[in-house]
């Protein structure tokens, strides 16, 4: 990976995006959804993760965020998708209305034989993609990128109008995700 892509000031603000393996539509059902944003809320509570803004779409994920303490974002970052990773795989397992089970499983398992780190099933690309956000210039173009996915998507017609992400708090109403940090773009 290219030294760009790195997380190199562990107090620095950062946008992240990571996908699923192939880019597999997973998030097409809210119980995977959900699994992250229960995720997402552990690590503000006990990693010490602070949440600028955040969108799920159908097979990838967008985050702003930092942490706190000493606690280094790739290393919070790593330990939330080592979790997600688990969880989802184990919920699409034990779904009875997952019509796609046994083709996601097996996709996963392929990703994994192809890693020299993964032993069972691969769910999350390796990329992390972290870029940085040092100016209100920036942050105010990653924050509006992501709340506008969505829209670009044909999912809504306004970004605070998608429940899977921090556009609804930056429109002034509270979303799913508590403790979001609001920043003035």
């Amino acid at each position: 990976m290219s030294r760009k892509y790195k997380f190199h000031n562990p107090e620095g603000i950062y946008f992240v995006s990571f996908a699923v393996v192939e880019w597999l539509n997973v998030f097409t059902r809210n119980e995977y959804k959900d699994i992250l944003l229960e995720s997402l809320r552990f690590c503000q509570k006990k990693k010490g993760m602070e949440i600028f803004a955040w969108c799920i779409m159908t097979n990838h994920v967008h985050l702003v965020f930092r942490t706190t303490a000493s606690q280094k974002p790739e290393l919070v970052l790593g330990d939330f998708k080592r979790f997600t990773s688990k969880e989802i795989v184990e919920a699409i397992s034990n779904n009875p209305r997952e019509s796609r089970r046994e083709w996601l499983l097996a996709k996963f398992k392929e990703a994994a034989m192809g890693s020299s780190n993964v032993k069972n099933f691969q769910f999350w690309r390796h990329d992390n993609r972290p870029i940085e956000v040092w100016s209100n210039k920036v942050i105010s173009e990653k924050i509006n990128y992501l709340h506008n996915n969505p829209v670009e998507e044909g999912f809504v017609f306004r970004p605070e109008d998608y429940v899977y992400s921090s556009a609804s708090d930056y429109a002034g109403i509270q979303g799913v995700l508590e403790n979001v940090i609001v920043v003035d773009i």
